[in-house]
């Protein structure tokens, strides 16, 4: 318990201290959002404000997973090889999804407009980074083709391929959900943070001590960041920040042994994406007519005259409950 109270005080204090630093350097490099032509008109006065954000949390959490790994022993224990593995692999993956929301971010900045890769390059990478995890977790981590249902207590064991491509499609279909959630001022931090903490107590429950370090400082960044991210939000993470933010959580879940919790834990970032299919799917059956005023679901309660904080707390509230109910169904 103190190593994942260490691991969260650190990475809180790093990515608070780095926020201002941080800022005014996107600043400088003219690194702001542009805001989508066809969302809520009230958002253009958001034009600008520096994005790619995620970097002081992603900062954060290194520094906290570097220090907390020194002091705990994470680093050089033997016995505890798949916990080592688990620290690296779910780090690693959500590195590179952050990478990949870098690289998008850039595109976007570079030639100043909303679309920077394509979907299919997007998706391309993703797959590719979710396969490599995979197969790390199965090599190095002791994993299993196990897919537990909580409540249930009942656990499917797939063969390897098909346990794979499950498990691309969740971490994949994770990633772009919380991609899809970033859209209002603190929302994707706010429902995060006690995703986090939930993975953090599961992972420590499992003794766990590689899943426990990284989801807790990752529930310290969220908190230094939501410092600067809060409606009204001085930055915004970018896709820098939300698919490094989808990876660590898709990558906790399988790090735990936990993938279906996702239904759960991440209802928001589902009722995101499923508002997004039924809206298209809508549109395009009754040729032209919507579903919600606006999707993604967020944008539509903001049609309906919610502001900001009112949705932000909202769901950030309904995933606290979800996650403590997710915590009878593991416990």
């Amino acid at each position: 318990m103190r190593t994942m109270v260490l691991a969260c005080a650190l990475s809180f204090v790093v990515t608070a201290a780095v926020g201002p630093s941080v800022i005014h350097w996107l600043r400088k490099m003219k690194f702001g959002q542009k805001i989508l032509e066809d969302g809520p008109t009230w958002h253009m006065k958001k034009q600008n404000i520096p994005t790619m954000g995620g970097f002081m949390f992603i900062f954060g959490i290194a520094v906290s997973m570097l220090v907390a790994g020194l002091l705990t022993g994470v680093f050089y224990d033997g016995s505890t090889a798949a916990s080592v593995t688990h620290y690296f692999a779910v780090f690693g993956l959500a590195l590179l999804y952050g990478l990949v929301g870098f690289v998008d971010d850039y595109a976007k900045i570079k030639h100043k407009a909303n679309a920077g890769l394509t979907p299919l390059q997007k998706l391309v990478l993703q797959i590719v980074v979710a396969a490599v995890f995979i197969s790390m977790l199965r090599l190095f981590g002791n994993a299993r083709p196990d897919v537990y249902l909580p409540f249930l207590d009942i656990t499917l064991t797939l063969p390897w391929p098909a346990f794979v491509l499950f498990a691309c499609f969740v971490i994949v279909g994770c990633d772009n959900a919380v991609n899809l959630t970033d859209g209002i001022d603190g929302l994707a931090a706010s429902v995060t943070l006690p995703v986090a903490v939930f993975f953090a107590l599961l992972a420590w429950k499992q003794q766990n001590l590689g899943a426990t370090v990284f989801a807790a400082a990752l529930a310290g960044g969220l908190l230094g960041f939501l410092i600067y991210n809060f409606n009204p939000a001085k930055v915004f993470m970018g896709d820098t920040g939300s698919l490094f933010l989808g990876g660590a959580v898709a990558g906790l879940a399988f790090a735990c042994g936990m993938p279906v919790i996702l239904v759960l834990v991440g209802f928001i970032y589902i009722l995101e994406t499923v508002s997004v299919i039924l809206q298209v799917g809508y549109f395009k059956l009754t040729h032209g007519r919507r579903l919600f005023k606006m999707a993604p679901i967020h944008h539509h309660f903001e049609m309906c005259g919610w502001n900001e904080k009112q949705i932000v707390l909202t769901a950030a509230a309904v995933t606290a409950v979800l996650c403590i109910a997710a915590w009878q169904g593991v416990s």
